[in-house]
């Protein structure tokens, strides 16, 4: 990944905090067929391995698992906020007019190579997880148990377990950080306007505190 010093970010910590919060990843193999991609969500277990654990589930239809039982390497990619920036945001506009449009975005890569899981109490526990994972925020949280026994075990049996230790992780948090303090303050002055509340606003100024 393309990534300048300026936007390079390295904290596992904070990569593993965007996964958490943005688990929705864009699978990528490649196989026989060519290249795969599918869009899957993830449980992430951060204390597990040196750089923590992947885990999903697929369709057993789903063809990329051909690639998967494989022994290739995966990338997995989690996007996080994002947002286009007008250059009329930029207080340095008016000065000399020397700015172009871009886009302020949050992405995570990591990369490693999967582990095809059956084991009906192994799937039933990255199910659990990644239920309860998303749950917590509803009001009246919904959990697997409320489903008939019969109907989840029936599910369960057409789906197949992934496993990925993760080797190569790398994030980019494009925030602005390469313009002034007050073009930065225009950018989410801008965001803010457009969005209440703005997830890329927020980060930028997440940004602003951790590096201080």
């Amino acid at each position: 990944m393309y990534s300048p010093p300026a936007f390079r970010e390295d904290r596992i910590e904070i990569l593993h905090k965007a996964i958490a919060a943005y688990p929705l990843a864009m699978l990528v193999t490649s196989g026989a067929s060519g290249i795969s991609a599918n869009l899957i969500p993830f449980t992430l277990q951060s204390d597990a391995g040196e750089l923590g654990v992947l885990r999903a589930h697929l369709a057993k239809a789903n063809s990329q698992l051909a690639d998967l039982r494989g022994d290739v390497e995966a990338l997995v990619i989690f996007q996080g906020p994002q947002a286009y920036v007008s250059p009329s945001w930029y207080p340095t506009k008016r000065l000399h007019g020397k700015v172009v449009p871009t886009w302020n975005y949050v992405m995570v890569q990591a990369r490693g190579r999967p582990v095809i899981i059956d084991d009906p109490d192994w799937l039933r526990m990255q199910i659990d997880a990644l239920t309860g994972q998303q749950e917590q925020y509803q009001p009246e949280p919904w959990s697997v148990n409320d489903a008939p026994a019969d109907y989840v075990d029936s599910q369960l049996k057409g789906i197949t377990g992934i496993e990925i230790a993760i080797e190569r992780i790398e994030g980019k948090w494009k925030a602005s950080q390469n313009h002034p303090a007050s073009n930065k303050a225009g950018v989410v002055d801008g965001l803010m306007a457009q969005h209440l509340g703005s997830p890329m606003a927020l980060v930028m100024y997440s940004l602003a505190d951790s590096k201080a």
